[in-house]
């Protein structure tokens, strides 16, 4: 997975498949952790990749329009979990535009998605990812 963010500039997540980078060049930092581990990403990627079971996992769900999109919003039913609520904003033929998970302590991760592709071909170098010199890596507790 590759997530290159419009705000801040220059931001980047990189997966591939075994590691997780965060590139912050503000901070030009990078954080390293092994994909298993980082819990802080786990509720989006697990929404995005459609890895739950939206009657197992959650209680409650509400609905509110916004114009032709429906925010649609999810409570779990676990306490042990990194969140509190979820909400997806869907458009009439399914597609998710937005998605926005609030954690413990009210700290929000949210997403905006535009031209989506699907199946696009892609290089798979995308998924590697190289820091630039002079950046500093973080590596998690292995």
């Amino acid at each position: 997975m590759r997530w290159e963010y419009a705000s801040p500039t220059g931001k980047l997540f990189v997966c591939d498949g075994k590691d997780v980078f965060l590139y912050t060049p503000d901070q030009r930092r990078v954080e390293k952790s092994r994909l298993k581990e980082s819990e802080d990403m786990r509720a989006p990627l697990a929404f995005l990749l459609g890895k739950l079971d939206f009657a197992r996992e959650f209680q409650s769900f509400e609905t509110r329009p916004e114009g032709e999109n429906t925010w649609i919003a999810a409570v779990p039913k676990s306490q042990n979990v990194e969140y509190t609520k979820v909400e997806f904003l869907a458009t009439p033929s399914g597609e998710i535009v937005r998605l926005k998970v609030t954690g413990i302590g009210n700290a929000t991760l949210d997403f905006t998605f535009s031209n989506e592709q699907l199946n696009a071909p892609v290089a798979p170098a995308l998924f590697v990812f190289h820091p630039p010199a002079g950046v500093e890596l973080v590596e998690a507790d292995r």
